[in-house]
């Protein structure tokens, strides 16, 4: 799999976490709570699949090197 880690700012993290944690693990940036936004939801599971993308995932938990 891919290079990726948590996102260097801890409070982004620590609020991503938090919202994680209401949700029940589906992504809080997203409405639909579908099995395709549980974290690590399938859009970034596609982007770390992707050798041309770097960067973060749609809520920025995660940046893939």
């Amino acid at each position: 799999m891919a290079n990726f880690h948590l996102n260097p700012d801890a409070a982004l993290v620590r609020t991503i976490r938090d919202g994680l944690a209401r949700t029940g693990g589906y992504c809080p940036c997203r409405v639909q709570r579908i099995p395709e936004n549980i974290c690590i939801c399938a859009e970034f599971k596609r982007q770390l699949a992707d050798p041309a993308f770097h960067g973060a995932c749609h809520c920025g938990l995660y940046v893939k090197d």
